[in-house]
């Protein structure tokens, strides 16, 4: 079985979560805390969980974007090994120009920024649907074609914004991976939480092994999370929002 490392920075939060639940998948999973950056080139795929990291200073995401964990996770990426951001961890990688990973080195071409119309934090029950080909991205690749995910929004700076051409550039390239929709799978204005650009809840690369995602899945993640939606009767058993995780180990797995 192939190794996961769940990175910790100062500030991350909701890190126990991920790693359980990707336990719960399948999939091999430890913590690694920043100050042991030079152990992480020795793992098979990579997760950034959400949080604040470094207090969310400058831009949120933008100083652990330059972290010396994240040289080892840049080159990882650039190998073709998996890595999965989600909220603070979904910020880090558009900081560091992974996602979409059209600008030259690290430079970043998008961004999410302030939720609107108010720019004010946002915690709510959201719907992901997704909205590329499940083979576009090696981490969905096992989701049936415009998967819903549930999740849970929880940012204040989720909305994602860049300039007109830079848009253009995630519309022709592809990366748009998961937009906010309903619980039916239909996308309006109101499934949005933050007034991101494109609808867009998700973010994936040009090679299609990196995925940056802002709402928390793994807040979603087992039967004790939506009694009212049970997947069977073990209320311990992973569901809901595990579907993306289970996809993701499966991917690591392959």
């Amino acid at each position: 079985m192939r190794s996961i490392a769940v990175l910790v920075f100062p500030g991350t939060n909701s890190e126990e979560e991920t790693l359980r639940l990707l336990r719960d998948c399948g999939g091999d999973a430890e913590l690694v805390h920043w100050s042991r950056a030079k152990m992480l080139g020795g793992f098979d795929a990579y997760v950034l969980p959400g949080g604040f990291a470094y207090e969310d200073r400058i831009r949120a995401g933008a100083v652990a974007a330059h972290d010396e964990a994240m040289d080892a996770v840049v080159a990882a990426a650039h190998s073709g090994k998996l890595v999965l951001g989600i909220c603070n961890g979904a910020q880090i990688l558009l900081e560091a120009g992974l996602v979409p990973g059209t600008g030259e080195g690290r430079g970043p071409t998008a961004a999410f920024t302030n939720n609107a119309p108010v720019p004010h934090f946002v915690c709510r029950h959201v719907y992901l649907r997704l909205a590329v080909a499940p083979d576009r991205c090696a981490i969905t690749a096992s989701l049936p074609a415009a998967a819903l995910i549930p999740a849970y929004a929880a940012h204040g700076e989720g909305r994602l914004a860049a300039s007109n051409e830079h848009l253009d550039e995630i519309v022709r390239g592809d990366h748009i991976a998961f937009v906010y929709a309903n619980a039916a799978g239909e996308t309006a204005e109101s499934a949005s939480p933050n007034g991101s650009a494109l609808g867009c809840a998700g973010l994936v690369n040009v090679e299609g092994n990196v995925l940056a995602i802002m709402p928390h899945p793994e807040r979603d993640g087992w039967n004790f999370n939506h009694l009212d939606r049970c997947e069977g009767d073990d209320v311990l058993a992973p569901s809901g929002g595990a579907a993306l995780f289970r996809s993701f180990v499966a991917a690591v797995n392959a």
